[in-house]
């Protein structure tokens, strides 16, 4: 029944001109960058890559969020193409928390398991509240498509944060807070490739001349 109503509300046609969806993107937008500003501080006082990993999502998501909002009312060909390039900042966020954790693990420091927990169940909290906005455009286009995957993906990281600051707590040990980073640039890389996939699909699937549009 969810998805019967969704396909309808989520169409391509209906759902660019749905001034709910505009909304819906407006709130995402500025809860991703509030809470960008939040856990950049927190992770940089905890000496957390997990919760520094997690703050640079929220800021490519409030990116994400932007973009889609200048290309909602557009042809699906260019709504595609914002997917396409959503796609490549995910793949290229993974790359960055890949990165930052070998080099955490060489500098071997170990992050503050309290500031860990309670600012990783603060963005669990404001991500949870964006995915129920977002979930009845789950089944949409590759750009609402890429919106969906990033929320969700984003509060699965958050419970991620939340047990590593339990595994902290218990080990003194650095390795959950790299462990989750690892995890997180998984999710990113997974959902990345899934939005790349859609929006080539779309791209590709177009009669000739409709993409220049």
């Amino acid at each position: 029944m969810a998805d019967s109503c969704c396909e309808s509300a989520c169409g391509s046609e209906v759902a660019k001109a749905d001034p709910r969806w505009r909304r819906v993107l407006w709130a995402a937008l500025i809860v991703n960058a509030v809470m960008f500003l939040v856990e950049m501080v927190a992770g940089a006082a905890a000496d957390s890559r997990a919760l520094q990993a997690d703050a640079l999502d929220f800021l490519g998501d409030a990116a994400n969020y932007a973009v889609s909002l200048a290309v909602v009312s557009a042809a699906l060909a260019w709504r595609a193409r914002a997917a396409l390039l959503k796609s490549l900042f995910m793949l290229g966020f993974a790359a960055w928390v890949f990165g930052s954790a070998v080099l955490a693990f060489v500098n071997g420091a170990t992050p503050d398991p309290a500031t860990m927990g309670a600012i990783g169940a603060l963005a669990l909290a404001a991500n949870v509240g964006v995915a129920l906005l977002l979930y009845r455009y789950r089944t949409g286009d590759a750009n609402m498509r890429s919106v969906w995957i990033c929320s969700r993906n984003d509060a699965i990281g958050n419970v991620a944060v939340m047990l590593a600051a339990l595994g902290v707590l218990g080990t003194g040990s650095a390795w959950p807070d790299l462990i989750v980073a690892s995890v997180m640039a998984a999710l990113a890389l997974t959902g990345g490739v899934q939005v790349l996939r859609q929006a080539l699909g779309e791209l590709k699937a177009m009669p000739r001349g409709v993409e220049q549009v």
